[in-house]
């Protein structure tokens, strides 16, 4: 048995704030996803997204930001809370929101960031809104422009998504539906919880007797487990018991058993091959929310929880200290631990 802490401490809290704002305004070494339409476009990152220019890449900052906002939430006098309330009020303005509006509006960047990007502002958006601050209020009003935008793109883009996107990495169908569902309840948009919902019923909703090949070699989500965390967000307690019957039918066997053993990461400063401590994470995160299915006395959900215990531990210690996983593994070590 693993020696995994089973929540979110303070202490923990902390280091997660800490790493995060080490990163979430450096602004080299950068990995932009650009279109480049003519020499104009040759410019810093920092030009290019006043708020989301630090943590390697656009993403990572959105969700560091995520992280920062999650952390102040839920432990709103620790000792990273002034720091992280200066830099949303710093941030967080008016002019920077609309210039990343203008940024993604532009022709050739439709795609842009689709769409675990889009599902990370939105995850963001809904943790802003959770909040029952003044500040947290006038944070989550000043970025809702942009919130609405990418709202506006899973829209558009979902009718015509005629198959989903099975990889474990930033492509995933599973896992952008996912976070946008826990907007879209958040925020009571019917609309797009309704279109989420049925793209991934008619997504998934006949997969059975999942083999689980994976890891590949730089996944960071499992395609299996993240579909499964997908349907359980969208089906009724039943309807999704039934549906795991059918999709995992030997998981009280911890078969597939690539399933229940956490990845070997052989290089930390490789950044691909660092993805694999974040699918060791994600899945601790899966492993925890399938196991609140179950009841205490069936033997599935410590099944579960074993699973969940061991992944966490093979990965939590190495959230720091290699920049190409620090600048995004807490986030999804925050996921696990809560």
């Amino acid at each position: 048995m693993s020696s995994a802490p089973e929540s979110l401490t303070p202490e923990l809290a902390s280091k997660f704030a800490r790493l995060a704002l080490s990163h979430i305004t450096r602004q080299y070494p950068s990995k932009l996803d650009h279109v480049l339409r003519g020499p104009d476009d040759l410019r810093e990152p920092r030009e290019l997204h006043p708020i989301f220019f630090g943590s390697f890449d656009w993403h990572s900052c959105v969700h560091g930001y995520w992280l920062l906002a999650r952390v102040l939430r839920l432990f709103p006098e620790n000792a990273e809370a002034h720091k992280i309330r200066e830099l949303f009020h710093r941030q967080l303005t008016a002019p920077n929101v609309r210039a990343e509006l203008e940024y993604i509006g532009q022709p050739l960047r439709d795609t842009f960031e689709r769409p675990y990007g889009w599902a990370w502002l939105l995850m963001l958006a809904a943790e802003l809104n959770r909040h029952g601050t003044d500040d947290g209020r006038r944070w989550s009003k000043t970025l809702t422009p942009l919130t609405e935008a990418f709202v506006r793109r899973f829209l558009d883009f979902l009718p015509k998504a005629m198959y989903p996107t099975r990889v474990g990495t930033h492509f995933n169908s599973a896992f952008a539906v996912a976070l946008g569902l826990e907007y879209a309840e958040v925020a009571s948009n019917e609309g797009l919880r309704e279109l989420l919902v049925n793209k991934t019923s008619a997504w998934y909703g006949n997969d059975v007797d999942c083999q689980a090949w994976e890891p590949s070699g730089d996944d960071f989500l499992s395609p299996a487990l993240m579909e499964a965390e997908c349907m359980r967000r969208v089906l009724s307690a039943s309807e999704f018991q039934e549906w795991l019957d059918r999709f995992l039918p030997r998981l009280s066997v911890r078969e597939p058993k690539s399933l229940f053993e956490p990845a070997f990461v052989s290089d930390r400063s490789d950044g691909k091959i660092a993805h694999l401590d974040g699918l060791n994470l994600s899945r601790s995160w899966c492993w925890r929310s399938l196991a609140s299915i179950w009841p205490a006395t069936d033997p599935r959900r410590r099944i579960a929880l074993d699973a969940a215990d061991v992944h966490l531990a093979a990965s939590l210690p190495h959230v720091a200290g290699e920049y190409m996983g620090e600048h995004w593994l807490a986030t999804f070590a925050l996921l696990a631990l809560i």
